[in-house]
């Protein structure tokens, strides 16, 4: 039997671009999304109305094939396929020091994840 965890991570698996690229505008939302704002947040943010983001959410969240359930928080989900499929551009903005720090081949500290 599967547990919850293991559910979760098969999900994760198997979510991929299936149908199309994201528009610029759904990018900026999921940008503001990886950073943790809230729908009202991105929508005052953008000057779009909260339905606006709710939909480009939702919208992106078909894109890549995620499905709410009542077991997933889909904005996360969403969050880590944008960040795998488009990188950690939203995620760099938060300042946050890369925890993945490695000494590398020259005695420099190095992220073997975030190669320029």
């Amino acid at each position: 039997m599967e547990t919850r965890g293991e559910a979760a991570i098969n999900m994760a698996r198997d979510i991929t671009i299936s149908t199309r690229e994201l528009t610029p505008f759904e990018q900026l939302v999921l940008e503001l999304v990886c950073e943790g704002k809230s729908n009202g947040a991105i929508a005052s943010q953008t000057s779009h109305s909260e339905k606006v983001v709710e939909n480009t959410v939702s919208r992106s969240a078909q894109v890549f094939g995620i499905k709410s359930d009542s077991e997933t928080n889909l904005r996360v989900l969403l969050a880590l396929a944008y960040r795998a499929h488009y990188g950690d551009k939203a995620f760099d903005k938060l300042n946050v020091p890369c925890s993945h720090l490695e000494v590398g081949p020259d005695g420099k500290a190095m992220c073997n994840r975030h190669i320029d």
